[in-house]
């Protein structure tokens, strides 16, 4: 529970802080609520981490981003960990992922899942929003945990392999919402519209920055909402926080209904890079509308965004930076290697049983495999290990190939694969996402754009591609369909 949080609960009690499409609490009822789930939460937990490292840890699987929103900032109020799980994966997925981080309580409106951990006799607490809505505990203000006390759980996204799972630490996440302050927009009383599961770590986090920050945060469950509804002109908003994907779709609603959407000031992007064609797109559609791309991850926190233009992120201040080669040793300036980072917003490690990866050095560098050039406080960023490979002695990045496609007439969503072929080790193959211009067209397009060996050599479609819950492709998902045979060629 945040401190603004608490402050604008006295100070400005009616002030909306999370808004759905037909609900709302403001900062007084959220206070009010967060203390008695708290409260009960404490009563219910009490004893269970006993011989453990970790106070108990809390898993949120709850079907609307609005339920889930409400649920964390209750749980985290203690001495807790949060992790939230997507209510709407399988449930095979959802058991593994409470196994994997040892949750000893999961809250959830799911039937199925519910049924499922009854079946495994799951030893933990299984909890539903209204079991704890109807405590009769006299509410109490929770004891804030120390800064450096781990509070969330958080997943790694799963776009190149398996999804690792890392701690978060209120001081680390503190430094992110310092970047927020500085050079993302968030302020005070500010309508931010962040739609979207809150599984995703760019949508949980912009939960905390908005509350941290005193802003009103307005939630969707699905995506979609940003740009079939009217809800950014219906309450206000002048930020939204989304991933690059959603800027096409966006673009289109604003060109089609403009007036819906003249109030928006501020786009901040994450999760991928923001392509110059989105970016030329929204401002012709969106002119008075600001659009930053932020680079970073969960693990790393915030280590720059595309203010510098073209391809490069300019480092935030607060960021050290170094490439070093696959030996480990720091490359000069300009040189092609792994990008390796120390800042306050930098978690320590994996979760063990998660991986055998790790994330940080002795010194406390850390990295996720980043590749590209470093030329001062510039890095161009090229693909993480394993999105770029080497074909007939060239380097490839799988990211740029994809890039090149970008605004191709007709061609919709696409995912640059590996596929390996004896010859030159690798070849490279596109996977589009539905229908397609002809393979003599794409290979055109590719070939004005592309050096020849980034050309894909082999073209293939999918009726969806494999997704993470926040709408990333994932590119090892996408790999092994193809190897499966289900791709159409």
């Amino acid at each position: 529970m945040t401190p603004t949080l608490r402050r604008l609960a006295v100070e400005d009690p009616a002030r909306s802080a999370i808004v759905a499409k037909d609900a709302r609490l403001t900062y007084g009822e959220l206070y009010a609520e967060s203390q008695r789930i708290s409260t009960a939460l404490d009563h219910l937990l009490r004893g269970t981490a006993v011989g453990t490292a970790l106070p108990p840890i809390v898993a949120v699987c709850l079907t609307t981003a609005f339920d889930t929103a409400r649920l964390v900032v209750a749980a985290e109020a203690g001495d807790r960990i949060v992790t939230v799980i997507d209510a709407h994966g399988p449930v095979s997925l959802q058991r593994q992922q409470l196994a994997t981080t040892g949750a000893t309580v999961v809250i959830t409106d799911s039937p199925a899942l519910r049924d499922a951990l009854r079946a495994d006799d799951w030893p933990g607490l299984i909890l539903g929003l209204p079991e704890l809505m109807r405590t009769d505990r006299l509410p109490a203000d929770p004891t804030p945990s120390a800064d450096d006390a781990p509070f969330l759980l958080l997943t790694s996204s799963g776009t190149t392999g398996a999804p690792k799972a890392f701690l978060k630490t209120r001081a680390q996440y503190a430094a992110n919402i310092d970047v927020s302050l500085r050079h993302l927009g968030a302020m005070d009383d500010i309508a931010t519209f962040a739609p979207g599961p809150m599984s995703y770590s760019l949508t949980l986090y912009t939960l905390f920055e908005v509350l941290a920050t005193g802003g009103r945060l307005h939630v969707a469950d699905r995506l979609e909402e940003l740009w079939l509804t009217s809800r950014v002109r219906d309450e206000g908003i002048t930020r939204l926080v989304t991933v690059p994907a959603a800027l096409h779709a966006l673009a289109d609603a604003a060109t089609r209904k403009p007036r819906r959407y003249d109030g928006i000031e501020r786009i901040i992007t994450g999760g991928a890079a923001l392509s110059s064609h989105a970016r030329a797109r929204i401002a012709e559609a969106l002119p008075g509308a600001d659009a930053t791309g932020y680079f970073g991850t969960g693990e790393l926190g915030f280590i720059g965004d595309d203010r510098a233009g073209g391809k490069m992120i300019r480092l935030y201040p607060q960021v050290e930076a170094q490439v070093r080669d696959d030996h480990g040793a720091v490359l000069p300036l300009g040189a092609f290697g792994t990008l390796w980072v120390r800042s306050r917003s930098c978690s320590t490690g994996y979760l063990p049983g998660t991986t055998t990866s790790s994330l940080t050095d002795a010194d406390g560098w850390a990295s996720v495999h980043d590749q590209g050039h470093l030329r001062g406080r510039d890095f161009t960023f090229v693909g993480r290990r394993g999105d770029v490979v080497t074909t007939g002695g060239h380097t490839v990045a799988l990211d740029e190939v994809e890039r090149a496609f970008d605004g191709m007439p007709q061609l919709g969503v696409v995912c640059a694969i590996a596929e390996a072929q004896p010859a030159l080790g690798v070849r490279i193959a596109l996977v589009v996402e539905g229908e397609a211009p002809p393979r003599a067209e794409l290979r055109a397009w590719a070939g004005d754009r592309l050096a020849p060996a980034s050309v894909p050599r082999r073209w293939y479609a999918l009726p969806e591609l494999p997704r993470t819950s926040g709408g990333k492709v994932r590119r090892a998902a996408v790999a092994e369909l193809i190897v499966r045979g289900q791709g159409r060629r």
